[in-house]
C-alpha cells in the first residue's frame, strides 16, 4: 500500500479510538499515547491530570476556512493528525506542551526533559 493510504489508515484507526473513548467517557480517556504515523519516539499524555488543571480549549480546537486554529467546539474533537502531518504535529505539541510547562500553569510547572514525555518503554 502507499504511504499516503498507510497514513490515512492509521490516522483514521487513531480518531476512530479516541473520539471513540471520548464519547463513551464524556471525557476523554484518562491516559493517552500520542504517536506520529511513524510510531517514533510516542509521548505518555496523562490526559484527566490535564483536564483536572485547564479547559479542554487550552489544546483542543477546530481548523478555520483559511487553515489556521479554529475555536474550540466540544464534540468535535479529532486526533492531531487529522489535520497535522507529523512535523506540525511534533512542533505544536513541543511548542504548546513545553511552553506551559516552562512558564506554569496556574502556578504549577511541568516536566521538560524529553525522558519525561517520551519513555523508552510505550
Amino acid at each position: 500500500m502507499s504511504k499516503r493510504i498507510m497514513l490515512c489508515l492509521a490516522a483514521f484507526a487513531f480518531v476512530f479510538t479516541v473520539v471513540g473513548i471520548s464519547v463513551a467517557s464524556n471525557s476523554g480517556p484518562a491516559e493517552i499515547v500520542l504517536k506520529t504515523s511513524t510510531g517514533k519516539k510516542p509521548a505518555f499524555f496523562p490526559h484527566k491530570a490535564h483536564q483536572d488543571m485547564m479547559e479542554c480549549a487550552t489544546c483542543h480546537h477546530t481548523k478555520n476556512a483559511d487553515g489556521n486554529r479554529g475555536a474550540y467546539v466540544a464534540g468535535e474533537e479529532k486526533a492531531c493528525l487529522s489535520c497535522h502531518d507529523d512535523k506540525g504535529f511534533k512542533d505544536n505539541a513541543h511548542n504548546l506542551c513545553k511552553g506551559c510547562h516552562k512558564d506554569g500553569y496556574n502556578g504549577k510547572k511541568g516536566p521538560t526533559k524529553c525522558g519525561d514525555c517520551h519513555k523508552k518503554d510505550l
